[in-house]
């Protein structure tokens, strides 16, 4: 980054005078107000993690200009800043630093506050939040122990990663490389434990439906949202286990197809799979297989090109339909997440079968015949899935196969061997984690009672900060006496406390209810104030959150409607996604060293510069390619603002308060039309594209214009006061991107109130119409003339003035007129 050539005005000093204004007089400080219309703005708060990154300062721009424009649309603007301030992060960066990790989260809060609060940011601080507060984790504790009043909270045997040299649950992200440890480099192996579920799948239904309802969502983050639910129609069918009572229950889309099933498969981790392997002497092998497929699965996720294997369990099972013996094996190919863990295995009609029955020599059975064709078993190189003519499936022979399916529904109904049944992708949400740095999860554990709610005049169960947490990660709450030793509040008797502590996602799930009462000790929520700011307005954030974060929030949202909490069906309605920051053709990391640390170009140019240079650079839903010369072209343009107006504010100061727009010729007249065509699009950008980059281009191209009517010398009284406006407009215009240089310009300009209390101008249709238009014309693609028009022509008179044209008459000469193409009033194309 090259040296900043001058320094015309004193961001320094300007941006943090004004920040300590702004601070000591709560000028973004904000309350609930029945005269004004409510505008609730929201980024997705950030993780303590030390220092704020560019990212950051792209998303949390992005949310500032649009707060700062909407307050002066007249709107009363919630605009909060919290905390996600428990979750692995912290506990990982804690245990590598050798510090608490209370210690090292409040640290870095005060430290990215000041951050935050470097770069101008409009926030109510009055409103702050960090969940790892027991003030606010006391609540979600509430929410929890009413879902489990409800059945929404339910604890189950569930599939853990496990690190046997350290004794401890690994997060999915502490899993690394070949499925091995973080830490310690010791394969990962799968442990059943008994964990907490939140029962998401209840609000499936309402969950997908209004998916259709989120018209202020990106069309791609809907569609993940639906995808993730993955609702599938199809039927349940009861396939008996040879020599014993059990049945093993699939779901399928394809029922047409149950008179090929020749084998079973079973998800690796389903609870059948060591059960039936056991009784038939095959454990070791199935346990081998077990190992090597959940080391291996990590580096597959997503993809559906690898081989498929699997371990015959030593099991069969029985066809319903037909009786035949179905060896079951456990499959790679197979997941646990997707209906009931089991498939039946149709190798004629699914490729996956396919490949897998031609491995190990299983059989495979043609039950649908392509028309016009005659599949064999011994001759097909691939599975046939298209629909078809059914044979050997005994009555339903020679019925179309999409027929079929209803039949066989019902023929399976009538026999009670299964049902018409639909299917979710969509799986309960585990919540617990056996970790430290979380909410405790408020139950008692009681050798009478059982599992015990904590009492809600018990809450909050604080997380004792007195732990100390060794190197391994493992959490020391199951061996915190003081924590873990309790009475049972229904018996009095001696019990214990769950140590599970919740994931993170609960807490990000319902921070923006917080948001509205922050306050309130009362209970959770404050309905006066949820039923005025809810929903939020306009939520921001990076779309790597478009599943998860967003599904949580939505869920939880409908559980507290039930539970009487809120009024709302929906959290967010209207989304934004930004990209990212892209630094020498890759995502800015530490590891990929490339990094531009925000507090360095603050220093050097200022946080305007900075704020300018993020939206400037590039439309906020697309990447953002990183340009040191982009930054100091937004310092320079900085600076020439600041001389349009300290120059000149002298001379225009004598300028008559009204213009006579009917005295306005030439110049003046032109730059008056500007005012108004600025006004009209950078308040149109903003408020309908996010477009600020264009929205800030319209701001610079009215300096230029300013600064050529200043050219022209000694200027009358109306082109004075017009020049006036014109500067005003530039400051007004650009102050919800860059507020400090704006408020500090507003003020030498003689102003007394706050520029960022100003009302947005309002322009004149009339004014900003264009007199003219300048087209370029083509012939045959390339440009032969030019040629001015009145603003408003139609086609015709557009086409006959392009055609008149003498330059253009000596291309055509005799030529004939193909045809003639039109784009806006901007080009003419003339095909000859």
């Amino acid at each position: 980054m090259t040296e900043v050539q001058t320094n015309n005005y004193a961001f320094q000093e300007i941006e943090t005078r004004w920040q300590a204004y702004w601070k000591a007089n709560k000028t973004f400080k904000t309350a609930a107000d029945g005269t004004k219309d409510k505008f609730y703005l929201l980024e997705m708060f950030p993780y303590p993690s030390g220092r704020i990154h560019m990212g950051h300062v792209r998303n949390y721009t992005i949310g500032d200009v649009f707060a700062r424009y909407k307050r002066m649309r007249g709107y009363n603007v919630l605009h909060p800043m919290g905390w996600d301030a428990f979750g692995l992060p912290a506990e990982n960066a804690a245990i590598k630093h050798k510090i608490h990790p209370a210690r090292w989260t409040y640290e870095n809060i005060n430290y990215m506050r000041s951050q935050l609060q470097k770069m101008g940011f409009s926030y109510d601080w009055d409103r702050e939040i960090a969940t790892c507060d027991p003030g606010y984790y006391r609540w979600e504790q509430l929410f929890f122990i009413q879902m489990y009043e409800k059945g929404l909270a339910y604890r189950r045997e569930s599939p853990v990663n496990w690190c046997e040299k350290c004794g401890t649950v690994l997060a999915n992200e502490q899993v690394v490389g070949s499925g091995v440890c973080w830490r310690c480099d010791t394969p990962v192996t799968t442990r059943r434990l008994k964990q907490w579920f939140f029962r998401i799948t209840a609000y499936a239904d309402e969950l997908l439906a209004e998916c259709d309802r989120l018209t202020g969502w990106p069309e791609k983050v809907v569609t993940m949202q639906k995808n993730w639910i993955g609702k599938s129609e199809g039927s349940e069918i009861h396939f008996p286990i040879e020599g014993s009572d059990e049945k093993i229950t699939v779901f399928t889309t394809r029922p047409d197809t149950v008179f090929g099933a020749t084998f079973m498969s079973l998800a690796v981790d389903h609870p059948l799979v060591l059960e039936l392997s056991r009784s038939a002497f095959r454990e070791a092998a199935v346990l081998a297989f077990a190992e090597k497929e959940n080391r291996e699965k990590r580096s597959r996720i997503g993809g559906e090109d690898f081989e498929k294997e699997g371990v015959f369990t030593g099991a069969y099972c029985l066809n319903p339909l037909t009786g035949r013996r179905m060896p079951i094996f456990a499959a790679n190919f197979v997941l646990m997440e997707y209906g009931s863990g089991a498939v039946m295995a149709v190798p004629a009609h699914d490729q996956r079968d396919f490949e897998f029955a031609r491995k190990y020599g299983l059989e495979v059975v043609v039950v649908i015949q392509p028309p016009g064709d005659k599949l064999s078993p011994g001759n097909m190189t691939e599975a046939y899935v298209e629909e078809g003519a059914m044979v050997n499936s005994g009555q339903f022979d020679g019925m179309n196969s999409n027929e079929a399916k209803k039949a066989i529904i019902r023929h399976l109904e009538t026999t009670g061997l299964g049902k018409k049944a639909v299917s979710y992708r969509l799986r309960d949400w585990g919540i617990s984690r056996q970790r430290y740095w979380g909410a405790p999860i408020p139950i008692i554990y009681c050798d009478t009672c059982g599992a015990v709610p904590v009492p809600e005049k018990d809450l909050p169960v604080v997380l004792p900060l007195d732990a100390e947490i060794d190197e391994t990660g493992r959490s020391p709450l199951p061996r915190l006496s003081s924590f873990v030793n309790t009475t049972c509040s229904s018996c009095g008797r001696a019990a214990r406390r769950e140590t599970d502590t919740m994931d993170t996602f609960v807490e990000s799930s319902w921070y923006f209810a917080r948001y509205a009462c922050p306050d309130y000790t009362e209970a959770p929520l404050d309905r006066a104030g949820v039923d005025y700011w809810l929903p939020v307005d306009q939520y921001i954030g990076g779309v790597e959150h478009a599943i998860l974060h967003l599904l949580y929030a939505r869920f939880y949202t409908k559980v507290l409607r039930d539970l009487g909490w809120l009024n709302i069906n929906e959290p967010f309605r209207n989304l934004l996604t930004q990209g990212m920051v892209i630094k020498d053709g890759a995502k800015m990391s530490k590891s990929k060293g490339n990094v531009v640390d925000p507090d360095d170009l603050i220093n050097r140019y200022g946080a305007d510069t900075v704020r300018l240079f993020c939206l400037f650079a590039a439309p906020p839903e697309r990447d953002l390619e990183w340009s040191d010369q982009g930054v100091e072209g937004a310092y320079r343009f900085l600076n020439r603002v600041w001389r349009l107006v300290t120059e000149n504010r002298v001379t225009i100061a004598q300028s008559p308060a009204v213009i006579n727009v009917f005295e306005l010729k030439g110049e003046a007249k032109a730059l008056h039309r500007k005012i108004h065509q600025t006004i009209k699009k950078v308040g149109a950008d903003i408020e309908d594209r996010f477009h600020f980059n264009t929205a800030i281009s319209a701001v610079m191209e009215l300096v230029n214009d300013a600064y050529g009517v200043i050219g022209l010398g000694d200027k009358d009284p109306q082109t004075l006061a017009v020049l006036k406006l014109a500067i005003e407009t530039v400051i007004i215009s650009l102050s919800p991107f860059a507020p400090h240089i704006a408020e500090e310009l507003w003020q030498t300009m003689g102003h007394k109130e706050l520029l960022s209390s100003v009302s947005w101008p309002s322009y004149d249709e009339e004014a900003a119409r264009q007199e003219k238009v300048e087209l370029v014309v083509q012939v045959n693609g390339k440009v032969r003339s030019r040629v001015e028009v009145d603003a408003g022509q139609g086609e015709s008179e557009i086409k006959e003035a392009a055609i008149s044209d003498l330059r253009i008459k000596e291309w055509i000469k005799e030529k004939e007129i193909k045809k003639v193409i039109i784009v806006g009033n901007k080009l003419v194309n003339i095909v000859v």
